[in-house]
């Protein structure tokens, strides 16, 4: 009887665990891992870099660029030719990367520079030149790098560099606490009651519904654009976005910024780097490599006359053959008895067939 109690113990509380546990595996899977960032000096801070938009939102401060999106579109492209899926499982991070929701596309040519190819020391300088030429810039990751010739080493990097000013400078405001975590003073720049009027054409409304629930967006002197969107909710960086738009499409009231309205933003000034940890290491699937070693850098800069952002991005993909080997060469020759089909793209069924078994009296056939 004691035997029967105890098994009926455990079959009660194995049926009590599984769902517990299903749980746990489903947020597991749900959950991006968090690509926690590293100071300038390069000391963990309680800042994460997501690696795209539509990325889980972790606690406390959060930052998205599109540098890192570019060079996984730039591998996609230009060397697997399919979206990135994991030999091990495909991870959350890659999942969204495939989506490619952003797109060099989506930056004026002027903004970015991308440049790939096989490990070596030729790669690098032609790098150094590219973004001295393009931006006056140097690298602050080719160095964490080994740049020694390497056939079985693939290299893909991206610059992205912004910088711009408001229509006018701001007014520099007094000095104040931010939020209710931290005590320490921050310096603010905005609009007062003090202010000349010739600074309402630096912001556009674009909604405000409550006093924790408005957006608006500040005009610069280049096509770019700064939203800003208060709100206490806890959303993909792609569905904040989203609700912007959808609020901004449905406020019809004032959307001038004029005498009765005020304007607060911080000076922010930062230097973050990352790597997303959960897609290296990893074989892809249907390819003979691997990506090996990720780095994405955020420098931003924001105060009372513009923005500066300097972002950079690179993937290092390892070729996942042995040392020294090398890949089967395959000979695609059609110089022996061969079929042909011809059919039509979305049709199920050829329109034309061919057995060939002797070219030359084929030939003999066309028309002169």
């Amino acid at each position: 009887m004691k035997k029967f109690l105890g098994i009926l113990l455990v079959i009660i509380f194995a049926i009590t665990l599984t769902p517990m546990v299903s749980a746990c595996h489903s947020k597991k899977i749900k959950t991006s891992v968090v690509s926690q960032a590293l100071d300038k000096s390069g000391q963990p801070t309680k800042a994460v870099i997501l690696a795209t938009m539509d990325d889980d939102m972790p606690k406390g401060n959060a930052l998205w660029v599109g540098t890192f999106q570019i060079v996984w579109n730039e591998v996609i492209d230009n060397l697997i030719h399919h979206p990135i899926e994991f030999v091990s499982g495909t991870t959350v991070t890659a999942k969204n990367l495939n989506k490619r929701s952003f797109n060099k596309t989506d930056l004026s040519e002027n903004s970015y520079y991308t440049k790939y190819g096989v490990v070596s020391p030729e790669l690098k300088k032609e790098i150094e030149k590219g973004i001295k030429d393009k931006f006056n810039e140097t690298s602050d990751i080719l160095g964490a790098f080994d740049f020694s010739y390497n056939p079985a080493k693939m290299f893909f990097y991206a610059m992205l560099k912004k910088d711009f000013k408001f229509l006018e400078a701001f007014d520099k405001l007094s000095e104040g606490t931010f939020g209710s975590i931290n005590n320490e003073r921050v310096k603010y720049f905005g609009i007062d009651s003090n202010s000349q009027g010739k600074l309402y054409k630096n912001v556009s409304v674009m909604f405000y519904n409550s006093p924790n629930d408005y957006a608006v967006k500040l005009n610069t002197q280049s096509d770019d654009r700064v939203i800003l969107y208060r709100t206490d909710d806890v959303k993909t960086f792609s569905e904040y976005y989203t609700d912007i738009q959808t609020k901004d499409k449905a406020f019809t009231e004032r959307k001038y910024f004029g005498h009765y309205d005020r304007l607060k933003v911080p000076d922010i000034s930062l230097y973050l780097m990352t790597s997303f940890k959960d897609v290296e290491g990893r074989n892809i699937r249907n390819s003979d490599y691997k990506i090996d070693k990720t780095i994405e850098t955020i420098d931003f800069k924001m105060d009372n006359e513009g923005v500066k952002l300097k972002s950079e991005a690179a993937i290092i993909m390892k070729a996942t053959a042995m040392p020294g080997a090398r890949p089967q060469i395959r000979y695609f020759y059609f110089d022996k008895d061969f079929v042909l089909f011809l059919i039509e793209d979305g049709k199920n069924v050829p329109y034309y067939a061919m057995r060939v078994v002797d070219v030359a009296d084929l030939n003999k056939t066309g028309k002169k």
